[in-house]
């Protein structure tokens, strides 16, 4: 009977945690779509749906497993996506502003350069795909049945 005590409250912490993560997720993009201003951003162009990337020079993930990713989606899209990399350890205020704790963090960016997704950590090819199809049918954080319906026809 212990046992099964203790792994009903393993669970439960276990689900608090995943709720509280997507709580926080979520107020982060509210955040972000309600400040006009967009720290490095300065190259974007309007029009296009695309990637923000934070990530270091000694981040492993980075260069192992998100970078490859990224490189995968312009190679498939082109042009049509824009992926902007930033260094979080030398714009620590974009960072900041971003709301950035560990890298690699990847926010995905509609048309227009609103944040509708955020992957803390790395967020395979795959899940990047489906977020920027999600943004560009105007998603805001999830990946209903309207976004896995819609071709991405970027």
């Amino acid at each position: 009977m212990d046992t099964l005590v203790r792994f009903v409250i393993a669970l439960a912490l276990i689900g608090l945690g995943v709720l509280l993560y997507q709580a926080w997720s979520g107020w982060q993009l509210r955040r972000l779509r309600r400040t006009p201003a967009r720290p490095g951003l300065e190259g974007w162009q309007a029009g296009r749906p695309g990637i923000l990337y934070f990530t270091s020079p000694d981040c492993a993930p980075c260069r192992t497993v998100q970078r490859p990713a990224l490189a995968q989606l312009r190679a498939e899209l082109g042009e049509a996506v824009q992926i902007i990399e930033i260094d979080a350890s030398a714009r620590t205020g974009v960072a900041d502003h971003w709301g950035v704790l560990s890298v690699p963090t990847t926010f995905v960016l509609d048309a227009g350069g609103a944040p509708r997704h955020v992957n803390h950590g790395v967020a395979r090819a795959e899940k990047l795909r489906q977020q920027l199809q999600s943004a560009r049918a105007g998603g805001s954080g999830d990946n209903g049945p309207r976004a896995r319906e819609m071709a991405l026809d970027l």
